[in-house]
């Protein structure tokens, strides 16, 4: 049996922030829910309720529910229209699939007067002769009957024959009465109980709300055993290798980790450990081309895009968050070529480099050359042209 508990009720009020107090819409839909409470104390403010989908038998705990407009609770177990009086503010109810023979209940809803769509599609009351004058005779303010909109002249002739209608509904109530126990009888007689699922799953079942909550029950059952099964499965179907022997990646440990290649000698990574778990429990196993680390028996298995030196590689724990960091430095990095540097002896100088070289020319030392004596030839006395005779002489005109 399902409850319902605040945890339940916070987990579908997410979009209201988890606060139940000021909700105003809450569906509780699909949760095998048997019984209505609490949301009459916690969710006093709401004002559309879903609670389609589960096995809910009785209308009860919804008397505070001032602001509630809309109430869904198809597809359950209600065989009664009951305990919905102080819901001063509902407009619309939705009893589809239900199994509701007593008709007369919906004389209950007269206190409603807001009540403007009421859908009873599937239960066994619809079937009774007279099933909608009679309904629209007892609730004149309904707009909308079973998707069917409810005109005028329907009103006036659901009033003017509503005493034989009566008597034809009781008569079909009672009919549906003695259905009802004898049908109890025969299933307290078949003891469902006692069949295995296979067997349970190949009988013809009757339509009654015993049926549909065995049904149910009988399916929670099986999933937990499924769900069972796959975890046990999933245990032995761990692969680290496939069938060629190369490595996958598996984090069967559901840790985070970041791992980075943006420097080209190494690779980092950063495995999220949790902080306060003690290393003996850290197994690491590297090798050239992945790391297995074991944490509590689960694995976390990674492969490296290249090999990786495992001798120079380092496994380090962070004082402050207890991530497991592995530095990996890459196998087969190579450093990039760079430009050859001219040797030192044959480098210039750049004090050299705009100097011109200033050549001299050789000077042969001779007399003729020999300026130091410039002087003293100048000195000598030079030949008087008077004296040679061979320089005649001069005649004047």
């Amino acid at each position: 049996m399902v409850f319902i508990t605040e945890e339940l009720v916070r987990k579908r009020s997410e979009h209201n922030e988890g606060i139940i107090g000021t909700l105003e819409e809450l569906s509780l839909h699909q949760e095998d829910i048997e019984k209505i409470e609490h949301i009459n104390n916690w969710c006093k403010k709401i004002q559309i309720l879903y609670l389609q989908a589960n096995q809910i038998s009785k209308i009860e705990n919804l008397n505070k529910l001032k602001a509630l407009q809309y109430l869904n609770l198809a597809i359950n177990n209600v065989e009664k229209i009951e305990n919905l009086e102080r819901c001063e503010s509902l407009e619309k109810l939705d009893l589809t699939l239900n199994f509701i023979g007593d008709l007369e209940s919906v004389k209950n809803l007269k206190a409603n007067l807001h009540l403007k769509d009421l859908y009873l599609t599937g239960n066994p009351c619809c079937d009774y002769k007279g099933y909608r004058n009679y309904v629209i005779a007892q609730l004149p303010q309904l707009q909308c009957l079973d998707v069917a909109q409810i005109t005028q002249s329907e009103r006036i002739m659901a009033q003017q024959n509503i005493a034989d209608v009566e008597k034809d509904i009781k008569k079909c109530q009672e009919n549906y009465r003695i259905f009802r126990e004898q049908q109890k009888e025969r299933l307290r007689n078949n003891n469902s109980d006692r069949l295995t699922d296979a067997e349970f799953w190949q009988t013809v079942a009757e339509n009654s709300p015993e049926t549909r909550l065995d049904i149910a029950k009988r399916q929670k059952k099986g999933n937990k055993t499924c769900e069972v099964d796959t975890n046990k499965h999933s245990k032995r179907t761990i692969r680290l290798f496939n069938k060629e022997g190369k490595p996958l990646n598996v984090n069967q440990a559901k840790l985070q980790f970041t791992f980075t290649d943006e420097d080209p000698n190494i690779f980092h990574l950063d495995v999220a450990v949790y902080k306060y778990l003690d290393t003996n429990l850290i197994d690491v196993d590297l090798q050239p081309i992945y790391v297995k680390i074991t944490i509590k028996g689960k694995v976390f298995q990674m492969v490296f895009p290249e090999e990786v030196h495992v001798e120079k590689s380092t496994a380090l724990r962070s004082q402050t968050t207890g991530h497991l960091v592995l530095k990996l430095p890459k196998f087969n990095y190579k450093a990039p070529i760079t430009a050859k540097q001219p040797n030192q002896a044959s480098a210039k100088k750049p004090e050299e480099t705009n100097v011109k070289k200033t050549e001299f020319l050789d000077v042969h030392q001779s007399e003729d050359m020999d300026f130091s004596k410039i002087v003293e030839n100048y000195r000598k006395p030079k030949t008087k042209l008077d004296d040679n005779p061979e320089v005649p002489m001069l005649e004047y005109a």
